[in-house]
């Protein structure tokens, strides 16, 4: 992947996203909508949302081009062959014998 790639497939629409997420965190709170805002009804609405505006804006879920080229080459090894996968039922009795 090159760096154009990176960044008008992955940082741009990153960028975008988190922006109208704060944006519409900032509008609620500006705009006195906070009722989703509170899990309990011990809660504040308004803290919550406070909060949750300042957590948001500092927070930063991109990932670096190292990480996504290190998935894609994984994806191709997986789909090659080249590692070998394992089938997975959670509900299989086996998993849970040993289980205390």
């Amino acid at each position: 992947m090159t760096h154009f790639e990176y960044i008008t497939g992955h940082l741009f629409p990153s960028w975008v996203r988190e922006m109208k997420y704060n944006f519409n965190i900032w509008a609620d709170l500006m705009t006195g909508n906070y009722e989703g805002y509170a899990l309990s009804e011990e809660d504040d609405p308004y803290q919550e949302c406070y909060e949750w505006f300042w957590a948001y804006i500092n927070s930063d879920e991109t990932p670096s081009k190292e990480f996504l080229e290190e998935l894609l080459q994984l994806k191709k090894d997986v789909d090659s062959g080249k590692v070998e996968t394992y089938p997975f039922n959670p509900f299989d009795d086996q998993l849970w014998e040993d289980t205390p």
